[in-house]
């Protein structure tokens, strides 16, 4: 039996995804196909993308930028944390229906866990506040995070996430919107990004390198390339770092259970895709 899989975004060429499902899919057994949609090359929607791979048999697809919020609209949600978040990047075609899932938030807690341990963050900077940034920010109120700083250039999206966590938000966690990407890194421990900025075609920085001083370790939620500018800048600055590739590969394993419900070998995993270790600061 062939479980058919895909991927929805805008610049997915250099994904990474379909490489991981395959290959996940060789280490369990499972003969998996993996394709690419990107909707403007195709000059078709979203919706009909999706209507016409439940049509034709798929599993299930992950969904990427700019689709995640999107994407919510069209399927049935069962976690409330999900619910809360407003963005999915994972879609399961079931007897039910379509099942929305988010490995963001998933896979986000499972990596910071991985790399820094049980502790609760400290005063966090997190620039960008659209999909990503949503399960991102979740992810840090359920580990305990204290004082959680937002920006966005689109003022009204950091505004409309801050009102959504405070509601959330137990009474000893602060939540603001921060004017400018200095005004949030001021006395930060974590800086992280979540925007496409240092993509691949998406060149640059979200953050002037000198306004890391002071901080102690950031995340970029890019992972291609994996070696972003803004993670040189912070290795660079002496801070930890956490790629965006450990992201890609937790909630990559967490889709994958998803639509398979198998547990792959984590470590046989990351030696066939020939990833970094998941505790180093040098990438290469």
């Amino acid at each position: 039996m062939v479980i058919k899989l895909g991927l929805i975004g805008d610049n997915i060429a250099a994904s990474q995804a379909p490489d991981l499902h395959r290959k996940a899919g060789a280490l369990c057994s499972l003969d998996v196909t993996y394709d690419r949609f990107i909707p403007p090359e195709l000059n078709t929607s979203l919706e009909e993308i999706i209507a016409d791979c439940e049509r034709n048999g798929f599993r299930g697809l992950n969904i990427t930028y700019p689709y995640k919020e999107r994407a919510c609209e069209l399927v049935h949600i069962d976690d409330p944390r999900i619910k809360r978040i407003g963005s999915i990047n994972t879609i399961l075609f079931d007897e039910d229906g379509r099942l929305g899932q988010n490995t963001d938030f998933t896979g986000f807690v499972g990596a910071w866990r991985r790399r820094f341990g049980s502790s609760a963050p400290g005063p966090v900077l997190v620039i960008g506040t659209g999909g990503v940034g949503m399960a991102v920010c979740h992810g840090l109120l359920d580990m305990g995070i204290s004082d959680l700083r937002l920006f966005d250039i689109d003022a009204q999206k950091s505004s409309a996430l801050s009102r959504e966590l405070e509601l959330a938000a137990p009474s000893t966690t602060s939540v603001s919107v921060v004017k400018s990407v200095s005004e949030g890194a001021a006395k930060a421990e974590g800086i992280i990004n979540c925007t496409p900025v240092g993509m691949v075609g998406k060149e640059g920085r979200v953050i002037d390198p000198d306004l890391l001083e002071g901080s102690a370790w950031v995340f970029d939620a890019v992972y291609t390339p994996i070696n972003t500018a803004f993670l040189q800048d912070a290795r660079a600055a002496g801070l930890s770092i956490l790629s965006g590739y450990e992201l890609f590969f937790h909630q990559g394993i967490d889709a994958f259970r998803h639509f398979t419900g198998k547990l792959v070998d984590e470590q046989a995993l990351r030696r066939a895709l020939g990833g970094p270790a998941p505790d180093q600061d040098e990438l290469f």
